[in-house]
């Protein structure tokens, strides 16, 4: 097990939602000295640029990649080829400025928009290279799902120690909540709040609601990650998630509910479904490391809403 108090750890995207969780995990919950934590910003170091990335590494012992470009089914439909060059650019180069610098260990955070589109449920993560993603998301799924591929070439010819990580979609206090890019709870929170606000008795959310999707509350993927750093050493990637399956139909009900909304839910059936389930299998976690997930899904919403409402609205 590695002692990170006594390491120096690199932590890119750390001002991001899940980053500002995983920073505060590491100072208060892991007691790491704030002089250890090296946190740039995207306008202090640009990860897209190899000198950059250089920069960064230097002096790390361990480095922990959150920094990612991300959005929802729309944001992914308009930016495909930003969402593929961005992160892939920033993943290979982020990894190979470790090695060259010896870094002890690189945490890759992978996505699991990486699943193919058809993957049974629940996910296992031996079914990874079964098929295509779906296809909205596979550019942003297939430039993350390349850190796997380097990760294990970079550990077999370098010895290098590099794991890879599949986060559940996250949701929690902090989230972004922007309609043009946010994930589906949030933009649901965001369209219900807009509507109250509005006097409407309606809402529009895309799809048919068939979906489904499992949720990861933010606090609970922050000290996966750190578990795994701390613990993990193998090639083999990993899931982080929840066991919990909901239908995007049921979760919109559910989250009208809980914001006392009594409107209808008009689904714009004229744009996609992105994929049609998303579950995780969560045993390898739990194995490897004693990770899983301690968030009740309702409780977590709810205090998604009550940050919501309090800092956005």
């Amino acid at each position: 097990m590695i002692n990170l108090k006594e390491k120096k750890i690199l932590i890119t995207g750390a001002h991001g939602f899940l980053g500002k969780h995983l920073v505060k995990n590491l100072l208060e919950k892991r007691k790491i000295p704030k002089e250890n934590l090296f946190l740039p910003t995207i306008e202090e170091l640009d990860l897209r640029k190899w000198e950059d990335c250089q920069k960064a590494v230097e002096a790390q012992d361990i480095v922990i990649h959150l920094a990612a470009k991300v959005g929802g089914i729309g944001f992914n439909k308009e930016k495909p080829g930003e969402l593929f060059y961005d992160n892939i650019i920033m993943g290979v180069q982020m990894m190979e400025a470790a090695r060259q610098a010896r870094v002890e260990k690189f945490v890759a955070i992978g996505t699991v928009c990486a699943y193919p589109k058809f993957t049974p449920v629940p996910f296992k993560e031996d079914d990874l290279w079964k098929g295509y993603p779906e296809e909205t998301n596979a550019p942003y799924g297939l430039a993350k799902k390349m850190l796997l591929v380097q990760a294990q070439a970079y550990r077999q010819q370098y010895g290098f120690n590099a794991i890879y990580l599949l986060p559940l979609n996250l949701f929690g206090p902090g989230d972004n909540f922007d309609p043009k890019s946010s994930h589906v709870m949030a933009a649901l929170i965001c369209e219900i709040s807009r509507a109250q606000k509005q006097g409407r008795d309606y809402i529009k959310v895309w799809g048919t609601g068939k979906a489904s999707r499992g949720f990861l509350y933010v606090e609970d993927a922050a000290e996966g990650i750190i578990l795994a750093t701390e613990k993990y050493n193998k090639s083999e990637p990993v899931n982080l998630g929840s066991e919990l399956e909901i239908s995007i139909k049921d979760l919109a009900e559910l989250i009208c509910k809980l914001m006392d909304f009594k409107g209808e839910v008009r689904w714009d059936v004229s744009k996609p479904d992105g994929q049609p389930r998303r579950c995780l299998d969560v045993l390898r976690a739990e194995k490897e490391f004693n990770f899983k997930a301690r968030t009740n899904f309702k409780e977590g919403l709810i205090k998604t809403i009550k940050w919501f409402l309090k800092y956005e609205s």
